[in-house]
């Protein structure tokens, strides 16, 4: 089984686009969109959900209204000024304390030192993940809340999630869409891969980013191969692009030209390949054909 994940430094490089396109291409494989802060491969390969779970990320404080004393002690020893003074009363106090649950970091210091043991911490529902049919076979994807914490851990599910289906049903491939920078759920989405395909583009920042996302990925010793997308929007940094690619030993895999023919496959729920035969379909063709080759032959040498 082998695991390619596609990353790159900032949202709008076309990553997704180009893995709705692998979906279609890729055979005997299993799904896994792991950019949970902002999931939307499901945009394009239409999923009917078949099993859906809530993901808790945390805890969450609760204060008991008939156990509480309102002593202050734990409206005095909250650092996120999560504790409010007008809960409902109870047989001994008019009015007790309470929990607001947005500014409430569940770090679980006002149960340890509440006199009356009034505070309880609840798991903190955060978001929900599924398991899904697609028309390109099974996908496991998730959507985090929003300012829902520990998007790793999610990622982590997912991708968990997403390996048991490979294991049950024979798959070859997991083919994971991962978040776009260097955070949490890059890291999470990274570790124990087989290939990383690194979208760009042909500007300043495309540069910039290719660099420090290499950087994470040369950090867990995961090879990588480059897209540059939109590459001729300008030549000049595409050729700058590949230059810096080849130095970082993660060469260049692919470059696809701009094609308002993308947005118009998305806007009828297609990825380009099956839209239509165009060149630009044919480059991201070609560029599959490549990253297969490198997963069949290089794919798990780990650097």
């Amino acid at each position: 089984m082998k695991e390619l994940v596609v990353i790159s430094g900032k949202g709008g490089t076309g990553k997704t686009s180009l893995v709705a396109s692998f979906a279609a291409l890729a055979a005997n494989k299993v799904l896994a969109d792991c950019d949970v802060d902002a999931a939307d491969l499901h945009l394009v390969l239409e999923p009917n959900v078949k099993t859906r779970e809530t993901f808790s990320g945390g805890q969450e404080a609760r204060i008991v209204p008939e156990e509480c004393t309102a002593c202050s002690r734990c409206a005095d020893l909250c650092r996120f000024d999560a504790i409010r003074f007008d809960g409902p009363p109870d047989d001994d106090v008019e009015t007790t304390y309470r929990v607001d649950p947005l500014a409430c970091e569940g770090c679980g210091v006002c149960a340890r030192f509440c006199p009356a043991d009034a505070i309880v911490l609840d798991p903190a529902v955060t978001g929900e993940w599924f398991i899904s049919d697609t028309r390109h076979g099974p996908m496991v994807h998730a959507r985090l809340r929003p300012a829902g914490e520990n998007s790793g851990k999610l990622v982590t599910l997912v991708r968990t999630k997403a390996r048991e289906i490979a294991e049950r049903d024979g798959l070859d491939l997991i083919l994971v869409d991962g978040a776009p920078g260097i955070g949490c759920p890059v890291v999470s989405s990274l570790t124990g891969a087989d290939l990383v395909l690194i979208v760009t583009e042909p500007t300043l920042s495309g540069l910039h980013d290719l660099e420090r996302v290499h950087a994470l990925v040369r950090h867990f010793g995961v090879p990588a191969l480059v897209c540059i997308n939109k590459s001729d929007i300008n030549d000049e940094l595409a050729q700058r692009i590949t230059s810096q690619a080849a130095e970082l030993g993660a060469p260049v895999a692919g470059t696809i030209p701009y094609d308002e023919a993308f947005t118009k496959a998305q806007l009828e729920g297609l990825s380009i390949v099956e839209y239509d035969q165009s060149p630009t379909a044919s480059r991201v063709r070609s560029l599959w054909e490549r990253l297969a080759h490198a997963l069949t032959h290089d794919g798990g040498k780990k650097r």
